[in-house]
C-alpha cells in the first residue's frame, strides 16, 4: 500500500478543493451524462464560494489525502439528519469520496475510508451515503467495506433525474489501535 498523508482541508485549500472536485467528478460521471447537464452540475457544487461555504461548516469535515504532497483523493463528512430510510439513525453522511486516476488502485480509498470511519466512530454513529445506481464500481467499493443498501433518493445531475442508492454501515464500536492511530493529522494553521 502506497504511503498516504490524511488531513483536514481547511479554508486555504478551496482552491485546491474546487478544481480536484471539479475534475474528478467530471471524469467519473462525464462519459454517462450529457455536457449540459454535467457542466450545470459542475457550476454549482464545485466553486469557489460552495467550497468556502463547505470549509467553514462546523458540522462538516473534508479531508484530503496526499501522496508526496500532491492531492490524490478526498472525502467529506457531513453530520446532519439522514434521510428517513437510514437506520440507526445516528448516522453521518459521507458526501463525497474520490481519487484521481493515477492516484487509484493504490490503497487511497480504503485510507481516506478508514478516516472517516474514525469520525464516525468518534461521535458513536454509523455512515451511509447516496452512490448512483449506475456506479458499479462505487458500489463495489462501498460493499466491500460493509455497507448495505436501505433505499434510494432522486439526484439531479443538472436537469437529469437521477436514481442513487443509500447505503448504510451502522456504527463502529471500536476500531483497532492501528486504524485509530493518527489516522487524521491536524494541518497548521495558516499563522503557524
Amino acid at each position: 500500500m502506497t504511503s498516504v498523508t490524511i488531513r483536514r482541508a481547511t479554508l486555504a485549500d478551496g482552491a485546491a478543493l474546487t478544481a480536484f472536485g471539479r475534475r474528478t467528478f467530471h471524469a467519473t460521471f462525464a462519459p454517462q451524462n450529457t455536457p449540459e447537464d454535467m457542466q450545470s452540475y459542475l457550476d454549482g457544487a464545485f466553486n469557489a464560494a460552495q467550497q468556502t461555504a463547505e470549509l467553514s461548516d462546523p458540522n462538516r469535515v473534508t479531508l484530503f489525502a496526499e501522496i508526496d504532497g500532491a492531492l490524490a483523493g478526498y472525502a467529506q463528512v457531513h453530520d446532519a439528519d439522514p434521510p428517513a430510510c437510514v437506520t440507526p439513525r445516528a448516522c453521518v453522511e459521507l458526501v463525497r469520496l474520490y481519487v484521481d486516476r493515477p492516484f487509484q488502485s493504490r490503497g487511497v480509498a480504503q485510507q481516506l475510508m478508514r478516516a472517516v470511519e474514525e469520525i464516525a466512530a468518534a461521535k458513536g454513529r454509523g455512515i451511509w451515503l447516496g452512490v448512483w445506481e449506475k456506479n458499479p464500481r462505487a458500489i463495489a467499493f462501498y460493499k466491500k467495506c460493509g455497507f448495505a443498501v436501505a433505499g434510494s433518493h432522486e439526484f439531479f445531475l443538472g436537469r437529469d433525474r437521477q436514481t442513487d442508492h443509500i447505503m448504510v454501515r451502522p456504527v463502529i464500536s471500536a476500531l483497532s489501535a492501528r486504524d485509530t492511530a493518527s489516522a487524521v493529522r491536524e494541518s497548521p494553521s495558516a499563522s503557524e
